[in-house]
């Protein structure tokens, strides 16, 4: 156990990290992620009209996202990117759209653990007098990822197996209204509940009395995203980096952007345009130990030309690997590099991401 964000959370389990990453590549794993930052913003007023309600509640958080909120179709999810005055990434966050026509004019939101404090300040200030912001951290937010992930959900929540990749809808539990959201940060199939505490206990039991499931610790969710090629808020993405610089120019609204109402527009347009000093791309180090993060990145030559900002041990593929920035001129797939690993450089190459392939389970 350690602390993290102001809670105790297990890095592994009895098993150990090794055991259960890959328990979760083949089965279905558990991860208590209570810790994030799950809430509902609110509209203070509604006048009964679906759209018009989703369109003025998307309104008052678009100003501070990259993501087009307004588009969302009722039951989907979008990841986007909380960005400050220059472009740069406060938080990556998910805002959903319900389902059910009484509750247009919400979105459903989870923000990351370490910043949730600040986020949720942040919108709820942007939102002042338009919408309300309710906090649902004092609950429990359990993740089932792996390839049984639908088949174990689907046994406890029916009809949470129609649903496909980044959509969600209200299932009742143990007497309780929990969220469900086919989603996860495993690269895997899977699915996010948010549960009432009571019903979250419940739920926990029993998912680990069923023989496809086992519980998974902080250590197997860090190496399974990083498998995934899915970047750790402060470590692969912080305020000083931009979309475009993190390779996530996918969460970037680009009609937004070409009316100007994005924060940062003016240098995510530059970095679009060719402007860009760095960016986040995958490595695959050819011998040695894993780079970790701080880790140097040199070129042939042996010069510095960026660091590793999340790196290790790949249990699928039995190799070490990374991710970390460099500049675009070196970025292209199979571009050779090196390592600095204990003063030793090591030989490495830019690899594509995923490091292993995803599986989400999305829309025919």
């Amino acid at each position: 156990m350690v602390e993290f964000a102001g809670y105790d959370m297990p890095v592994q389990y009895r098993d150990g990290v090794l055991k259960e990453h890959l328990w979760t590549r083949a089965h279905a794993g558990a991860f208590d992620v209570s810790h994030m930052g799950p809430a509902f913003l609110t509209l203070n007023e509604k006048s009964g009209d679906a759209d018009a309600d989703h369109r003025a509640i998307a309104a008052a958080i678009e100003p501070l996202i990259s993501g087009d909120i307004a588009g969302l179709k009722p039951g989907q999810i979008r990841y986007t990117l909380l960005l400050n005055e220059d472009g740069g990434i406060v938080d990556d966050l998910m805002v959903a759209r319900p389902v059910r026509p009484t509750r247009q004019g919400m979105l459903y939101i989870v923000v990351n653990a370490g910043v949730k404090e600040g986020d949720f300040a942040l919108i709820a200030t942007a939102a002042r007098g338009t919408a309300t912001l309710e906090r649902a951290d004092d609950g429990a937010l359990i993740a089932v990822q792996g390839p049984l992930a639908a088949a174990v959900v689907e046994g406890l929540f029916p009809g949470a197996g129609e649903l496909v990749f980044m959509t969600h809808r209200r299932i009742d539990f143990a007497g309780e209204g929990c969220t469900v959201a086919r989603s996860g940060y495993t690269g895997e199939d899977g699915f996010e509940i948010l549960a009432p505490a009571l019903a979250g206990r419940v739920l926990w039991d029993r998912l680990l009395a069923d023989e496809r499931v086992k519980p998974i610790g902080l250590g197997a969710r860090d190496s399974l995203r990083l498998e995934a090629g899915l970047p750790l808020h402060g470590h692969d993405i912080d305020a000083s980096v931009s979309p475009i610089e993190a390779s996530l120019g996918f969460a970037v609204a680009k009609s937004r952007l070409k009316a100007g109402v994005m924060r940062g527009g003016e240098r995510i347009t530059r970095e679009l345009g060719g402007e860009l000093a760095r960016k986040r791309v995958g490595l695959r180090v050819l011998e040695g130990a894993p780079a970790r993060e701080g880790a140097e990145i040199a070129d042939g030559s042996g010069a510095a030309v960026g660091r590793v900002t999340s790196g290790g041990f790949s249990p699928s593929l039995a190799a070490p690997i990374a991710m970390g920035f460099v500049p675009p001129a070196l970025a292209a797939p199979g571009t050779p590099l090196k390592v600095i690993v204990r003063d030793k450089p090591q030989p490495a190459e830019v690899a594509p991401m995923p490091f292993v392939p995803h599986r989400y389970v999305r829309a025919a």
